[in-house]
């Protein structure tokens, strides 16, 4: 599943090709690509046309675009295998297409391709310039919303695995499987250090490691494991080549030499380096 860098290449493509364009008209080509939007396909496609997207926004993993004309957005959610696509008019349908959306200028379209069909797209309003039905996650490390004590404060009160907090979207956003692997790796922490155990420094030593790991990913177009993830020129990241311990079992940690081990964890793996993550007692 695409994670905050990702998401975050895919906002900057709507930015630049997007953003200021009137929409001409919308259409749905699969119910469950709009299954969040409650009142509809036609209400959906009507609720576009003649709208301009005023800017591209995301916070954690979740894009969207704000509207002229009323307090509302287009939000979407990738799922595993969401696409955003910017594409000139002729280019054929394409064979997962799940919403297609034309504007006024007549330049490039954009289309919401969805092999697996669990991600979504819909009308919603904004409160505070955030879309409702998000309203309840936390910012992102990223933003300037995102309070580095406050986080702190919550994560030791948590008494849960470091790992199950990092995944958890009320707490800290866009942070997925893959980049809480790596962050946990370069602030040698076990994925199961129980969170009441962290110091404030340790825990801002993480919150570093997380940052790095996710800026050095975005630099890199995000991290491509297949044809599924792309940005909305249909190009793959890279940083795949990068990762220190996600999905690198038995080779050699970097750091040590240590072979990388995988464990189950969440009906997903949690893949670290046994030497410079030692397992707490």
């Amino acid at each position: 599943m695409p994670e905050l860098p990702e998401v975050e290449v895919v906002r900057r493509g709507l930015a630049q090709w997007v953003v200021g364009r009137e929409i001409s008209a919308a259409e749905v080509l699969h119910p469950r690509a709009i299954r969040r939007h409650l009142p509809g396909a036609d209400a959906f496609t009507e609720g576009l046309k003649g709208r301009v997207p005023l800017s591209a926004e995301r916070r954690g993993k979740y894009l969207w675009l704000p509207l002229s004309g009323a307090e509302e957005a287009i939000l979407a959610h990738l799922g595993m295998s969401g696409q955003l696509l910017v594409v000139r008019r002729e280019t054929p349908p394409e064979k997962h297409l799940r919403v297609w959306i034309r504007f006024e200028d007549g330049g490039p379209d954009l289309r919401f391709v969805d092999q697996r069909t669990f991600g979504h797209v819909m009308l919603t309003p904004l409160t505070g310039g955030v879309p409702e039905p998000i309203a309840h996650i936390a910012p992102d490390p990223f933003e300037e919303a995102f309070d580095d004590a406050e986080f702190a404060r919550r994560l030791r009160a948590r008494r849960t695995e470091i790992k199950r907090a990092l995944l958890d979207q009320s707490l800290i956003s866009g942070v997925g499987n893959i980049y809480a692997d790596e962050a946990l790796w370069m602030a040698r922490l076990h994925w199961a250090r129980p969170t009441e155990t962290l110091t404030r420094p340790k825990i801002a030593e993480l919150l570093a490691a997380v940052r790095e790991v996710m800026s050095a990913a975005l630099d890199q177009g995000g991290t491509s494991f297949d044809s599924l993830y792309v940005n909305v020129n249909g190009e793959s990241g890279y940083f795949e080549r990068s990762l220190e311990v996600y999905g690198r079992r038995d080779l050699p940690c970097s750091r040590c030499g240590t072979p990388i081990r995988r464990e189950a964890f969440m009906n997903r793996s949690s893949y670290f380096c046994p030497r410079c993550q030692r397992r707490p007692r």
